[in-house]
């Protein structure tokens, strides 16, 4: 971790900078100049897009970042990264974006719309959700074949992490649904809909009063990557380095790690 660690901090570096070079050119006369600069301010809203799957632990993030930093809000839209990605490249103003995936990433990358080199953080890898008692009694992707099965749209990040489990445990699956994020996958096991659905170990964790999850060996081949990034053009840019430096912090990784994150 302690890699990541300094990658999250140059990438906070690089999102003051903007800050710092405007503090430096609106001052006027040789004192000014001379002067250390004054520490940036940490206020205001932060805005950050994150995967769905991140959004109880970045939940509980948010309020201790907004403590640490008396008169900041962090606002966070949660849903699935593909979708997240195109409406950054599409012009949402946003500080930080939290991707489930480097693929999704990349789609804000390619764009050149990052401050700075995207640091992963954190990763995930994927269970069978079911019912409480497993009463279809799955015990891996073969049996998946047999009852109504959920799964994440292949372009969002579970949904490609679930085709690779299934082609290494070559199992070919026509699910009663795709979702476009893993909370619509796990919703409908809650409801009913379905028997069973392929979403991450942190989410069966987070809705562990209502769901169980099944464990299977070919998840250790479909283990996504969690990178971050502040954006080029963050509204607050102050923010937006204050909350990556945050993420890497010792704190926030006992709050990722508890919800069932692996670290890098």
């Amino acid at each position: 971790m302690r890699s990541v660690r300094r990658l999250l901090a140059a990438s906070a570096v690089l999102a003051l900078a903007a800050g710092l070079t405007a503090c430096s050119s609106s001052g006027s006369g040789s004192a000014s100049n001379s002067s250390a600069p004054a520490r940036p301010e940490v206020k205001g809203t932060v805005t950050v897009f994150a995967a769905a799957s991140l959004k109880e632990s970045f939940t509980e993030l948010g309020k201790r970042f907004e403590a640490a930093y008396p008169g900041t809000t962090v606002t966070f839209n949660f849903g699935g990264s593909s979708a997240l990605a195109q409406s950054i490249v599409s012009g949402a103003p946003v500080d930080v974006f939290a991707a489930a995936s480097p693929a999704t990433m990349k789609t804000v990358t390619d764009a050149k719309l990052t401050g700075g080199d995207p640091a992963v953080f954190v990763r995930n890898t994927l269970e069978i959700a079911v019912a409480k008692g497993n009463p279809k009694k799955i015990t891996g992707l073969k049996d998946l074949s047999g009852v109504k099965t959920a799964l994440c749209a292949k372009e969002v990040p579970c949904g490609a992490a679930a085709v690779t489990a299934l082609n290494a445990a070559g199992v070919q699956l026509t699910p009663v649904t795709y979702e476009q994020d893993v909370k619509g996958a796990l919703t409908k096991v809650e409801l009913g809909e379905v028997d069973a659905s392929l979403v991450y170990r942190t989410d069966v964790k987070a809705d562990s009063a209502k769901i169980e999850g099944v464990n299977f060996p070919e998840a250790a081949k479909a283990v996504n990557d969690y990178p971050i990034a502040a954006l080029a053009k963050a509204p607050n840019s102050n923010g937006a380095a204050a909350f990556l430096g945050y993420v890497g912090s010792a704190d926030a990784r006992r709050v990722l790690t508890e919800a069932g994150f692996q670290t890098p």
